[in-house]
């Protein structure tokens, strides 16, 4: 039985929507101005190389896509006010060659076996993290400034989870959404979408893929409806 995407690309293929603008609008999950879909199914081609800025924030790895570093800035100073917690990145754009590479290590230390590196660490083209548009966070001050699911328990994590949303971030990976992701839970993984998308999804909390089937149905409706 084919998938909704797989339907969706059939249609497209077939001549049905003839116009670049429909075509992009009705296909988010490939369009890096908007909701671009990377996941282990998914991914993005080694040639992609967004432009990204340093956040003004404290930690490593600070470099995000421009709209998506001034919302994090924006975040960390908020979190700093409001509840007294100094967030800071850990790791945010990541290109192809260096997650490549983060992978082949990966692969060494499990002794070649590709079931239980996968299980760690995305294939190259499959990370977020090269869209520019994903940081995983940590909270300063803390035993662990690494990565861990106890992060969700500090008062940073806390906040995270209940305010990323106002600054257009959502958590990408949540508790249950494993078999819909590809990935594990992972609290301090944030994704921005912008604003309004970030809104829809507080308001209904679902994984990003399932997200993008509902964005794409309601445009394609319009699309067809303006034919």
């Amino acid at each position: 039985m084919s998938s909704p995407l797989q339907t969706l690309a059939s249609l497209l293929t077939a001549g049905i929507l003839l116009a670049s603008e429909p075509i992009q609008l009705v296909a988010p999950q490939h369009n890096p101005a908007d909701l671009l879909l990377v996941n282990r199914g998914w991914r993005i081609s080694g040639q992609y190389y967004p432009e990204v800025r340093v956040a003004d924030v404290p930690g490593q790895v600070r470099q995000l896509r421009p709209e998506a570093a001034e919302a994090l800035e924006e975040m960390f100073a908020a979190c700093l006010e409001e509840a007294g917690v100094q967030l800071i990145s850990v790791s945010g754009y990541r290109p192809y060659d260096k997650q490549e590479r983060i992978y082949e290590r990966k692969l060494e230390r499990v002794n070649g076996s590709r079931a239980k590196a996968d299980a760690y660490v995305a294939l190259p083209g499959a990370s977020e993290h090269q869209t520019g548009l994903s940081m995983d966070v940590g909270q300063k001050g803390k035993d662990k400034d690494t990565l861990g699911a106890s992060f969700a328990d500090t008062e940073g994590g806390k906040w995270l989870r209940e305010n990323c949303w106002r600054f257009g971030f959502i958590l990408r990976y949540d508790e249950g959404w494993e078999a819909t992701t590809g990935y594990s839970y992972e609290p301090w993984h944030i994704r921005y979408v912008g604003r309004v998308h970030a809104a829809a999804l507080q308001a209904a909390p679902m994984p990003l893929e399932d997200y993008l089937l509902r964005v794409r149905q309601e445009r394609l409706r319009t699309v067809l409806e303006l034919e």
